[in-house]
């Protein structure tokens, strides 16, 4: 059927609340704002929608962990410190690479919304889309070539379609027949939600993962599956069936005895089902099996015999799984008491962390592949339940990013979704402002995109992009360095530098050897290579990140457009010895550009931006061609701020009036304090 789509009549600068939802939906009114206690001796009070944290000595902040600006102090250069000058060699075909792995997508670094919050984040309806969340993706659209998103997660289980909903809403929550510990509410959509995605992939090249309910196994919906087949079309990549399985039973959903068995037979319920729908065309689309690992690990669906019986309707393989959690300071629990994000922070500074994270599925990566079925981590971050504040919404988050990527891509995954919160958590790649402040503020752009635009340009648009982990350094956690190669040849060297050092003192140089005898290859070194740097004065930086000397500005200060000249570096190399020395400052990442190809590219770039047409808001806003776009008021977003509620654990009640105070709380933080300052604890 051909794609359908409602008249895009106007773009929108009227931002949504946006509030929190991490991995674990949660509804109602609790929750926390600024995450765990800032550190041993620090104190913390609750009120029904924010937590107080009080750090040592004045000034304290009350406001929301999104525009957090209390900064943790780096932690120091490990003694002994790593070697600063060190030499990596590579060769030019990859075929002489052991260990390299199987060709990626540009499409690598996705991104994750849950369903119940993506007119908070995309738009208002079809006719009204945010053109921040256009400008942002049109960045990475350019560099990868397409944006990979998924729409879903814990509130698609209990999803239904109706063909309209009071005031033109296109998403309504009803929390009063939520039955279940994290009280995820029963949604209800109406097809404009599909139709505002299509809309969004005629501006920019977004492809969508959609998920579709699997709470009810005697009455399967697939309502959602047969209007995005109709309405979507080839925009759409794969329907995940079930969320979390592995923790039905802990979240009342299913006995506590549901075990993989269990879901082993009822995905034949569902397969069958599936199978005897006429509205929905393509019957191998399915992404599962989507488990967590806190409670089943992925070799316990495959030992049930899973992808031999149900491989012909899946399209990808998939898990959901973040490196740690600060769930404690919601569900309290002698056995996973708060932690200090000051004791945490290193872990996230350290080449060791994507170590760890992948080992416990390099089994099923190569399973995959003898399977014939891309291997996907459907949704992460830095920490489920929002995050860790200082952490996620930090520099240090970044570099972490970029890492945890590319060491997902060197593993054999196929692609990685970074989650979205709201306004309370600490992690998201970007964040709206408060509807009542849109007129004054811009978005906020977190650390964590960056790292999306760092590995959309490492990774490229060609699709043959293979990554290996060089173990740079000896193998030293401070330093890694990835190996780039595209279409057969060695293209781009991706490094990181985790230390935090004003004085210039522990910068490192790397000397790069490229070809040469130790490969009987031709020299394979440019007479120059060009750079380009991710820095900010420290780990803890929150809003002063520039890419190649551009920035997308600090919180309340971004439309998703880039501000500053481009600074891409050139670097002369010696063809004698084969080879370029490049320095990485302390901290930062440099992209180390060694083929024509990928010099050529990055000379070559542009980006389409999206001004506004709606002029709700007189100041900060900009007009559009009427060539482009026909122009109209669109919907207002004022009918849309009751049941706005968070949807996932660490979330808090969206209703008008649990929403208010958490915005008086933080604008009254920020009116004199939080723009202006910054807090370093120690």
């Amino acid at each position: 059927m051909a794609n359908m789509y409602y008249p895009l009549l106007a773009l929108s600068s009227c931002l949504l609340v946006s509030v929190a939802r991490a991995d674990v939906t949660i509804y109602g009114l609790f929750g926390q704002t600024t995450a765990a206690p800032v550190q041993q001796g620090a104190s913390s009070t609750s009120a029904p929608s924010t937590t107080f944290i009080t750090v040592p000595g004045p000034p304290s902040y009350t406001g929301l962990a999104a525009y957090n600006p209390v900064y943790w102090e780096p932690p120091a250069i490990p003694n002994p410190p790593p070697p600063t000058t060190f030499a990596i060699g590579v060769p030019t075909d990859q075929n002489l690479m052991t260990g390299i792995s199987i060709p990626q997508a540009g499409t690598f670094f996705g991104f994750s919304i849950e369903m119940s919050v993506a007119n908070q984040l995309i738009g208002t309806s079809s006719k009204n889309l945010n053109v921040p969340f256009l400008n942002y993706m049109s960045i990475i659209a350019e560099k990868a070539g397409s944006v990979h998103i998924r729409v879903g997660g814990n509130t698609q289980e209990t999803a239904f379609v109706v063909d309209s909903l009071a005031d033109g809403k296109m998403i309504e929550k009803d929390k009063e027949d939520a039955s279940n510990p994290t009280a995820t509410p029963v949604l209800a959509l109406t097809p404009d939600l599909l139709y505002m995605l299509a809309n969004v992939s005629s501006l920019v090249n977004i492809n969508w993962y959609l998920g579709i309910p699997f709470n009810d196994t005697a009455n399967w919906r697939f309502q959602i599956a047969e209007l995005g087949e109709a309405i979507l079309g080839d925009r759409l990549l794969g329907f995940q069936a079930a969320n979390e399985p592995d923790l039905y039973g802990q979240h009342g959903h299913r006995p506590l005895t549901y075990s993989p068995f269990d879901f082993f037979g009822e995905y034949a319920l569902f397969t069958q089902a599936w199978q005897a729908d006429g509205n929905v065309p393509v019957k191998n689309k399915i992404i599962a099996p989507s488990t967590s690992y806190a409670v089943w690990s992925p070799e316990q669906v495959w030992d049930t015999g899973f992808v031999e019986a149900y491989g012909q309707y899946l399209s990808h393989l998939a898990v959901e799984h973040y490196p740690a959690d600060n769930c404690a300071v919601i569900f309290p629990n002698p056995q996973n008491p708060p932690r200090d994000p000051l004791q945490v922070l290193p872990t996230y500074l350290t080449h060791q962390a994507g170590l760890d994270f992948v080992q416990p599925y390099l089994n099923s990566t190569a399973l995959a592949q003898q399977w014939g079925k891309p291997f996907l981590l459907f949704e992460t971050n830095t920490a489920s339940c929002g995050g860790f504040p200082g952490i996620s919404d930090a520099f240090t988050s970044a570099l972490w990013g970029i890492d945890h990527a590319l060491q997902l891509a060197n593993s054999n995954f196929s692609g990685a979704l970074f989650h979205f919160g709201g306004q309370n958590v600490s992690y998201n790649p970007f964040t709206a402002a408060p509807t009542n402040e849109s007129a004054l503020h811009g978005w906020t752009t977190g650390p964590l995109f960056y790292s999306a635009v760092f590995v959309a340009e490492v990774m490229g648009k060609s699709n043959t992009t293979r990554i290996k982990d060089m173990g740079a350094n000896n193998g030293n956690g401070q330093t890694p360095a990835y190996a780039v190669f595209e279409n057969g040849q060695f293209s781009k060297m991706a490094m990181i530098n985790y230390m935090t050092d004003p004085s210039g003192a522990n910068d490192y140089t790397a000397t790069i050897y490229v070809g040469g005898s130790g490969w009987n290859e031709p020299n394979g070194v440019p007479a120059s290579v060009q750079v380009k740097y991710l820095l900010a004065p420290s780990t803890s930086e929150k809003d002063n990140i520039t890419w190649a000397g551009q920035t997308l500005g600090g919180r309340f200060a971004s439309d998703g457009r880039w501000k500053g000249e481009e600074n891409i570096q050139t670097v002369p190399c010696d063809q004698n010895a084969n080879s370029c020395t490049v320095k990485v400052p302390a901290p930062g990442a440099a992209i180390v550009y060694f083929s024509q190809d990928a010099q050529a590219a990055i000379a070559g770039e542009s980006y389409s931006t999206y001004p506004t047409t709606v002029l709700t808001k007189t100041k900060n806003t900009v007009t559009i061609d009427p060539s482009v776009l026909a122009t109209s008021n669109g919907d207002s977003g004022k009918s849309r701020l009751n049941n706005m509620g968070g949807t996932s654990q660490g979330g808090t009640n969206g209703a008008a009036g649990a929403v208010a105070p958490g915005v008086a709380a933080l604008f009254s933080a920020l009116a004199g304090v939080a723009v202006f300052f910054r807090v370093t604890i120690r």
